[in-house]
């Protein structure tokens, strides 16, 4: 009998060798270079934020820090209860906007104010749209930037994929208020931007067409543009763990999440009516009082 066939007779040790050789060849492979990465980005964050590197592709978020100091953002995601009447109501508001809302551009002149984009596959898809984007500014992740060339006029974020880029049975995010030593990855670009946006400096946040609701019959955007993610069937549910990773910052720190949604799944924040929102402090009465 040789040594293999000895082996192979033990339950117990076949057992541990059988294990052994998932992790060797099927575990290791995919996390490896997951931790290394994060070790990577780990390094590169402290270097950054102790003044250590200074010339960084992250350098003009500093530009930002606190610019809208207590004032209030709306940001608009593409699920498909958004309308074009929504856009235009926001025309006077400070807006973010993301993805495919280019493809809403024909038929109204309103345009966000900040427009975000973190998924490689969704910027081939409207790299021209966000060349010729007119917006004060485009916020694109690195994990973009480091594949791509980009626009000179865009402000690159650090993203943090944590262990979001393998299988996980839990769905965990963190929330960063400072986007210049980080972003945390929360399954959406829409929770990007509320880091961003927190980042800015507003404490009073709205969220409109944030449906987290990715219905079977595919109907899953504001404008549809063939792209659809294989895991949409789960995809709600991990946008919205990571909504409660929002809600419990913001909570501590003085900042108002609102959800401006119509319908949808989204029950993490206080739902309110955008046009009773739109009629109290708009940003419109005060351009007319100036």
């Amino acid at each position: 009998m040789t040594l293999k066939e000895r082996l192979k007779s033990n339950k117990f040790t076949y057992l541990i060798i059988t294990k052994i050789r998932r992790v060797q060849y099927f575990i290791l492979p995919v996390l490896l270079p997951n931790i290394i990465s994060i070790i990577i980005f780990n390094i590169k964050r402290f270097l950054r934020i102790m003044g250590i590197s200074r010339k960084g592709r992250y350098e003009k978020l500093k530009e930002l820090k606190n610019k809208h100091t207590g004032e209030r953002c709306f940001i608009v995601a593409t699920g498909p209860s958004l309308t074009i009447n929504d856009l235009e109501k926001l025309d006077h508001e400070f807006t973010f906007s993301m993805n495919s809302i280019c493809l809403a551009f024909q038929e109204t002149d309103w345009r966000p104010t900040y427009y975000g984009i973190q998924d490689i596959g969704v910027f081939n898809k409207f790299e021209k749209y966000i060349e010729e984007l007119d917006v004060e500014c485009k916020f694109i992740s690195d994990f973009i930037s480091k594949q791509k060339p980009i626009p000179d006029d865009s402000f690159i974020y650090p993203h943090h994929l944590l262990n979001h880029t393998i299988p996980h049975p839990k769905y965990r995010t963190k929330f960063s208020d400072d986007a210049f030593a980080v972003v945390y990855d929360g399954y959406s670009i829409t929770y990007s931007l509320i880091q961003i946006a927190v980042y800015l400096g507003f404490k009073e946040i709205y969220l409109l067409g944030a449906d987290c609701n990715y219905a079977s019959n595919m109907n899953h955007h504001f404008k549809e543009y063939g792209i659809v993610d294989p895991t949409f069937l789960s995809a709600g549910d991990r946008m919205i763990s990571a909504y409660l990773e929002a809600k419990k910052y913001a909570e501590k720190n003085n900042i108002k999440i609102f959800n401006a949604t119509r319908g949808g799944k989204l029950e993490v924040f206080e739902r309110v009516n955008l046009d009773e929102v739109l009629s109290k402090n708009s940003r419109l009465l005060e351009v007319k009082t100036v």
